[in-house]
């Protein structure tokens, strides 16, 4: 019986965390699967997407992040992932990964889990940083906004510069801070290793 490399990596006791790969755009479900077949622990989040065709509008899965997915995985052992088709590169800083913040991805994991509404957003910089405090969202952190009259989270994956939106109730918010938020380097770009 072969251990995957992650299992490999967990009975020698090397801490595993979580990776943002760029990969092939509307490929990250295929990518995922390759990845899993080869004992990686993926992250995938999607949503439901309108697509409007000449004749009829169909609903699709599609990922909240488009063109990514996030992968556990050992930063020196990153091969076997690089080599995987449909993987452009594991997105770092400075020729190193750089993995993703526990926080944020748990974030995301349990707007998903709650079933709430989310859709890919533009990525915000500034705004009013808040926590939910109550519901199944609660000590949820992002970024609160109004789009028709409708307050919304916006949580985001800084290192990716890529956000969500989530539909909320204003009563279940409070302030974090009061002024813009220093999330980002206006004009940085993720690098590719």
């Amino acid at each position: 019986m072969t251990t995957s490399p992650n299992e490999a990596c967990v009975l020698a006791g090397v801490p595993l965390a979580w990776f943002a790969l760029k990969v092939r755009a509307r490929g990250e479900a295929l990518v995922g699967g390759y990845l899993e077949s080869k004992g990686y622990e993926v992250f995938l989040p999607s949503y439901l997407e309108s697509r409007k065709y000449s004749d009829r509008i169909v609903r699709v899965t599609a990922a909240l992040f488009p063109g990514y997915l996030f992968c556990q995985l050992d930063p020196s052992r990153r091969l076997p992932v690089l080599t995987t088709p449909g993987v452009e590169h594991i997105v770092g800083f400075g020729g190193a990964p750089e993995p993703v913040p526990e926080a944020e991805l748990d974030a995301v994991r349990r707007v998903l889990e709650a079933g709430a509404q989310a859709v890919p957003w533009p990525y915000l910089a500034t705004g009013q940083k808040v926590r939910i405090e109550f519901g199944a969202l609660r000590g949820v952190e992002g970024l609160v906004t109004r789009i028709r009259g409708e307050e919304r989270l916006i949580l985001s994956v800084n290192l990716l510069q890529r956000s969500i939106c989530v539909d909320i109730d204003r009563s279940w918010i409070r302030p974090l801070q009061i002024g813009p938020s220093n999330l980002a380097v206006p004009g940085s770009e993720p690098k590719r290793l």
